[in-house]
């Protein structure tokens, strides 16, 4: 899985998880709803830090929360 996947599948679980929309993530963290479709879609092959740190302000968490998900283990992960 690359980076970009493990991003939009962690924040598809968290959006479930606080029964929030991405309408609303995209309100709270200020992520152009075009941009956060691409991540969600995959069509963005990499994530800045930047935006990361927006998606976790929109989620109300910190960067390191957002990232402590196994699925970010890089066993699972494709680095380039």
């Amino acid at each position: 899985m690359t980076v970009n996947n493990a991003v939009a599948t962690r924040i598809s679980a968290l959006l479930k998880e606080k029964n929030i929309s991405q309408y609303r993530l995209e309100q709270d963290s200020g992520i152009q709803h075009g941009s956060m479709q691409c991540i969600m879609n995959g069509r963005n092959k990499t994530i800045t830090l930047s935006t990361l740190m927006m998606i976790a302000k929109g989620l109300n968490m910190t960067v390191i929360e957002f990232l402590d998900d196994k699925i970010f283990d890089l066993d699972n992960l494709e680095i380039e």
